[in-house]
Order: C-alpha cells, then sequence, then structure tokens
C-alpha cells in the first residue's frame, strides 16, 4: 500500500501558488501521490498542470472529475495536455457526481447514471491510448480522433465506483476505484472483493484501490469524530456516500475518521494494507496542534508505505 495526501483548496490570488507549496510538501514529507477534488473552486486538471509542473516526481491524481459537465473528447483532450505538463505523472480520477449537482445545477438529465459511464468511457479511453472513436450510445455521441501530444505512458482512469454496477465497470474497464466515506469495513468485505472478482473476470489486473479517509490523530477521539461530522455534514447526506456510511453500520463521517493517538492512527491504517487498500490517502482535517500531530504521524509512516 501506497500513502498519498488529499490537497486543501487554496482560495485567494495566489491560489496557484500556495497549491504548489502544499504538492511540495507533500512531496518532501514522502507522499507518494496528492490528490485534488473537481467542486466548485478551482479547476482540477489545469491546477494540477500549473501548480504540480513546479514539483517532480509524486504523483498527482484528480478525486474527482465530474463526466456530465464535460465531453469525454474535451477530457482526454485536456487530461493528455495535463499529463504533458506533469511529466507523465497524471491519475485521471473521474465520476458521476451527485443529481443535486448534475441535474439541479447544471440541468443534465441524471436518469441513466451507470449507462451515463459506459458509454462516456467507450469515448474517452480510446482517445486517452490515441485511437480514435466513432461512437453513438443514448447519453454520449462522439466522431473524433484527438492529435493532442502525449507523454510516453497511458493516463491511468479511476472510477469513482461505490455502487456494484459501478465497482464492475471500474474493474472491467478502468484502472480501479478512489473512494470517499467508505468505510474500512465495507472496503473489506465489499469494495475489494467486487471490483477485483471484476477485474479477474475480464482478464485485467489487479485493480487499484484508492481509500480516501479523513484522519486526525488526538487524544480526544470523541472530539475530533465530532469535528468530522461537523465539517463533513454534507457527505452523509448525498445518497451514493449514505448508503456506504449505512453499509459500515456508520451515523456520520465521523464514524468512518481515521482518528486516535499515534499507535491507534497506525494500526487503522496498517488494516487498510492488510484488507487490500492499495493507495491510502489522507485527508487531514485537525485544527492546531492536532493538525501538526497528525502530519507528524503520515511522515513517519511514510517510508513504511513508500
Amino acid at each position: 500500500m501506497r500513502l498519498g495526501t488529499m490537497l486543501a483548496e487554496p482560495a485567494g490570488p495566489d491560489a496557484l501558488g500556495a497549491l504548489a507549496d502544499q504538492i511540495r510538501a507533500a512531496s518532501a514529507d514522502g507522499f507518494t501521490s496528492a490528490w485534488i477534488s473537481n467542486i466548485f473552486g478551482l479547476e482540477a486538471l489545469t491546477s494540477l498542470a500549473v501548480a504540480g509542473r513546479e514539483v517532480p516526481g509524486i504523483e498527482l491524481g484528480t478525486a474527482v472529475v465530474p463526466t456530465y459537465p464535460r465531453h469525454p473528447a474535451v477530457l482526454a483532450q485536456q487530461a493528455l495536455t495535463a499529463d504533458l505538463a506533469l511529466g507523465g505523472r497524471l491519475t485521471l480520477g473521474i465520476g458521476l457526481s451527485h443529481q443535486i449537482v448534475i441535474q439541479d445545477m447544471y440541468g443534465y438529465s441524471f436518469d441513466a447514471p451507470a449507462r451515463h459511464m459506459r458509454e462516456y468511457l467507450a469515448v474517452l479511453l480510446p482517445l486517452l491510448s490515441g485511437d480514435p472513436v466513432a461512437f453513438d450510445g443514448s447519453t454520449v455521441h462522439a466522431h473524433i480522433g484527438l492529435s493532442t501530444p502525449r507523454s510516453a505512458r497511458k493516463i491511468p482512469v479511476l472510477l469513482a465506483a461505490l455502487a456494484p454496477r459501478m465497482l464492475r465497470l471500474a474493474g472491467e474497464q478502468a484502472d480501479g476505484t478512489v473512494l470517499w466515506m467508505t468505510g474500512p469495513a465495507t472496503v473489506r468485505d465489499y469494495i475489494v472483493p467486487s471490483i477485483t472478482a471484476a477485474a479477474a473476470a475480464a482478464g485485467r489486473p489487479s485493480p487499484r484501490v484508492v481509500c480516501m479517509l479523513p484522519v486526525c490523530v488526538t487524544d480526544d477521539p470523541v472530539r475530533a469524530r465530532a469535528d468530522a461530522d461537523k465539517a463533513m455534514a454534507i457527505y452523509g447526506q448525498l445518497p451514493s456516500y449514505r448508503a456506504m456510511l449505512d453499509k459500515e453500520g456508520a451515523a456520520g463521517p465521523g464514524d468512518v475518521a481515521i482518528v486516535g493517538h499515534e499507535d491507534a492512527v497506525t494500526a487503522q491504517i496498517r488494516a487498510l494494507a492488510d484488507y487490500g487498500v492499495t493507495d491510502f490517502v489522507a485527508a487531514e482535517y485537525a485544527r492546531e496542534p492536532e493538525g501538526s500531530r497528525s502530519r507528524a504521524l503520515l511522515r513517519a509512516l511514510a517510508p513504511e508505505f513508500g
């Protein structure tokens, strides 16, 4: 298992400089990867191409780019360009997002999300590999080839896959899954077996399972879990994450957070490796001085999970 970190989204006119500082710190602290979300602030691929170019070596990933607002050919072109800027270090995490965003905010139909993703991949994956596409589906159409310059390797594609059909699709066609708000028991008993079986049935390599969870090293785990519940309350309400929390038997985000003193947090992270997680990505959320304490532990663990 490798150890990564979730980048906090900076604000202000020097946001890209602040992001570069975060990536630089992550690399210096020994993390093998750093990941950025794509919600309503910085656009993820542009940000990584600009800020990540200044920091060599570390893998940089999106967690995740919503598919509906971008035609797959446009996303392929943008991802290839960003990967070129990064010297072949991009991992493209994509996802459906949520009905409240896609339908209520953007105005797209969210009636057949799994079909949309399957058709989206039918266009995206060949274009990322350098092949032209002629495809007519019910949600996606494309007759196009790209001449975008590319790095020497194929960009890995991960799906934000939680439901059975999405996990099967991730195993059959993508390079793995990137998770959020999915607790350890659910990863062990549901996510890893489902996606691994799908990949094996399709004759594909074992998939990556990128597990992202909140982390706080603290002597007051009850308060730390309450802080997570408050700061991340929205994730307990969105249907896809709510389903994972229910499967875990978790009342809210705080119940799946990795919290406790150093030994307790270390044991929880090591357990994820035993459960089949290939990449653990820490979403650090603690207030000071617990924030520095959390980073210090993760820095100490980085050589173990290199």
